[in-house]
C-alpha cells in the first residue's frame, strides 16, 4: 500500500511541476510580451528562413494574424496552467481514496498534459517548425526547446497513466 501511496504523491508533484512551469511561462508571455512576440512574428513572416525557398508563399505579414497566432499560444498555455493546477489539486485531494476515485482525478491530468502535448507538437513543432519552416533559421528556431518540453510532458504523461500495482502483482521471494 505505501508504494501505491507513493507513486500517486509522485504523479499529483509531477503534475504541480507542469503547473508552476507554465505558470512562469504564462507570467512571462504577458510581462514579457514583446520579446516572445518577436518571435512569433518572426516565425510567421518566415524571414530567417533559407533564401530562395518554395515555402514563403506560407509567410503571414499581417500584424493583425500575428497578434491574434500570439494570444492564441498565450490563451492556449493559461488553460494547460488552469487544467494542471486543477489536476494537481484532484490528485492530491484522492490519493488516499479508493483507486476508481483516483482514476476519475488522473483523467483530468491526462486532459491537462495532453493539452500540453498537443500544444509543442502542433503548435510549435508541426505548425511552427514544419509549416513556416522554423527548422530552417538560426535566429528564431524554438524546435529544440518545443522537443524538449514535449519529451518532458511525455514522461509525465506516461508516469501518470500508469497502472497502480495490485495485491495481486506482487513479487514473492523464494
Amino acid at each position: 500500500m505505501r508504494h501505491v501511496m507513493a507513486l500517486r504523491v509522485s504523479k499529483a508533484v509531477l503534475v504541480f511541476a507542469i503547473a508552476l512551469f507554465y505558470t512562469i511561462l504564462v507570467l512571462d508571455n504577458i510581462t514579457d510580451y514583446g520579446s516572445n512576440y518577436e518571435f512569433v512574428r518572426h516565425v510567421l513572416m518566415m524571414d530567417s528562413t533559407f533564401p530562395g525557398n518554395h515555402g514563403m508563399w506560407r509567410a503571414v505579414n499581417s500584424p493583425l494574424v500575428q497578434t491574434v497566432f500570439y494570444i492564441g499560444i498565450i490563451a492556449w498555455e493559461s488553460v494547460t496552467m488552469f487544467l494542471c493546477w486543477w489536476a494537481g489539486v484532484r490528485l492530491v485531494k484522492s490519493y488516499r481514496a479508493d483507486g476508481a476515485q483516483f482514476a476519475a482525478a488522473l483523467n483530468v491530468a491526462v486532459i491537462a498534459l495532453t493539452t500540453s502535448l498537443l500544444m509543442w507538437l502542433v503548435a510549435f513543432l508541426d505548425v511552427g517548425g514544419e509549416w513556416f519552416l522554423m527548422w530552417q533559421s538560426k535566429l528564431w528556431n524554438g524546435q529544440e526547446a518545443a522537443f524538449r518540453m514535449f519529451t518532458i510532458v511525455g514522461v509525465v504523461f506516461l508516469v501518470v497513466v500508469q497502472r497502480e500495482p495490485t495485491p495481486d502483482c506482487r513479487q514473492t521471494r523464494n
